[in-house]
C-alpha cells in the first residue's frame, strides 16, 4: 500500500473512530510513525485531505454498490433481499457512516458526498426492489423503506448490534417474499 493510501486508510479509520475532530495530520502521522512532512508530500493541507478521504469513501461505498449489484444480478427476483441481508455485514459500518452524517450536517463537502451516496443507494435498492415490484411509486417507497432503516441504525446510540440489523433487514426480506404487495 502506498503511503498516501496508508494515509487515506488511516484518516477514514480516525473519522469512523473520533469523528471529523479527530482528522487531524499530528495524530494521525503519530499512528503512521510518519512525519508530517510525509503529510504535506502527498496532500496540500487538511482541506485537500479532507477532500481526498471523501473522495475515498465515495469511491469505496460506489465500488461496493456496483460489486454487490452485479452479485445480485445472478440471485433470482424474489431471493434477492435475502441476498442482500446476507451480504450485510460487508456492506455497513455504523461509525463510519455515522461519522460522514455528522459531518456532512456542518460541511458542504461532506453534505455532498453523502447527497451522491444517499442517492445511488436509493438507486441501487430501487432497482433491487424493480425486480420484485411493478408499481413505480412502490418501487420508490420500497427502496426508502431499508434506506431509512440503515441510516436510524448508523446513528443509534449505543450502537446497534449488526446481529440485530441483519435480523431487521431479515424481516424486511421474510415480509416482502412472503406477502403478496399490492400493486406488485
Amino acid at each position: 500500500m502506498s503511503t498516501r493510501e496508508r494515509w487515506l486508510t488511516a484518516g477514514l479509520d480516525a473519522l469512523a473512530a473520533e469523528g471529523a475532530s479527530g482528522v487531524r495530520a499530528d495524530r494521525i502521522a503519530a499512528r503512521l510513525k510518519l512525519t508530517k512532512g510525509s503529510f504535506h508530500h502527498h496532500f496540500a493541507g487538511m482541506e485537500d485531505y479532507r477532500r481526498a478521504l471523501l473522495e475515498r469513501h465515495e469511491q469505496d461505498q460506489l465500488a461496493l454498490l456496483e460489486r454487490l449489484a452485479a452479485d445480485l444480478e445472478q440471485v433470482p427476483a424474489d431471493a434477492a433481499l435475502g441476498a442482500l441481508t446476507d451480504r450485510l455485514t460487508g456492506l455497513f459500518d455504523a461509525d463510519l457512516e455515522r461519522a460522514v452524517r455528522s459531518w456532512a450536517v456542518t460541511d458542504p463537502a461532506a453534505r455532498a458526498t453523502q447527497e451522491r451516496l444517499d442517492g445511488a443507494r436509493l438507486e441501487f435498492l430501487r432497482r433491487t426492489w424493480a425486480r420484485i415490484l411493478r408499481d413505480e411509486r412502490r418501487v420508490h417507497t420500497a427502496a426508502l423503506v431499508p434506506h431509512l432503516i440503515a441510516i436510524g441504525a448508523s446513528m443509534a446510540q449505543p450502537p446497534l448490534p449488526a446481529d440485530d440489523l441483519r435480523a431487521v433487514f431479515g424481516l424486511l426480506s421474510e415480509l416482502a417474499s412472503g406477502v403478496r404487495i399490492p400493486g406488485a
